[in-house]
């Protein structure tokens, strides 16, 4: 066992964990952050991702020792139930989340790329959410969302939360981008 110090939605945390456990278990588990949610295991699907340093990484395949002294963003960070992101607030109105479970990791994609890039194309937008599976097959719909979120954000009066913002990191004080948001 070993503590590891990083920060998470904007707050320095220390867990006692095996160095080696998932980064997903840890922020799960140790922390309470169940918004982002296990898929596979295997880094597939990309429903488990968060951002690192700004950068999203499959967190099921990501060792806990690696993340000491960075900033992690999860699903939790982005927004909250009084002032959800633009991007949560696209997905809602766009209808873009079925059953909800894969959209805390495509939240978390999407908003990597429209960090470095606020103006994508639609095939910029799939190209970046390539590593993301939805089974529910509302792909063109979460498309839209991105593409309104992105117009959104260009937007001069709009009010971004900061990452952290999003209050509390424990999973009750999160918006989840559906009614299907699951534990």
């Amino acid at each position: 066992m070993e503590t590891i110090a990083f920060t998470v939605n904007g707050k320095t945390v220390s867990v006692t964990a095996d160095r080696d456990a998932p980064l997903l278990d840890v922020l799960r588990n140790h922390l309470s952050l169940v918004g982002t949610k296990f898929g596979c295991g295997l880094e597939q699907c990309g429903t488990c991702m968060v951002l690192i340093d700004g950068k999203p990484v499959k967190s099921c395949g990501k060792a806990v020792s690696t993340v000491a002294g960075k900033q992690i963003l999860t699903i939790e960070g982005l927004g909250t139930q009084e002032h959800p992101h633009p991007l949560q607030q696209a997905f809602l109105d766009e209808q873009a989340g079925q059953c909800g479970y894969c959209l805390s990791g495509i939240l978390i994609t999407a908003k990597a790329l429209l960090d470095r890039n606020p103006s994508p194309s639609r095939r910029e937008i799939a190209l970046a959410l390539d590593d993301n599976i939805c089974r529910c097959g509302s792909h063109h719909r979460i498309l839209r969302a991105v593409e309104r979120a992105a117009a959104t954000m260009r937007l001069p009066t709009n009010p971004l939360p900061q990452a952290g913002e999003g209050g509390s990191p424990r999973s009750g004080d999160r918006v989840g981008a559906s009614a299907g948001d699951v534990p």
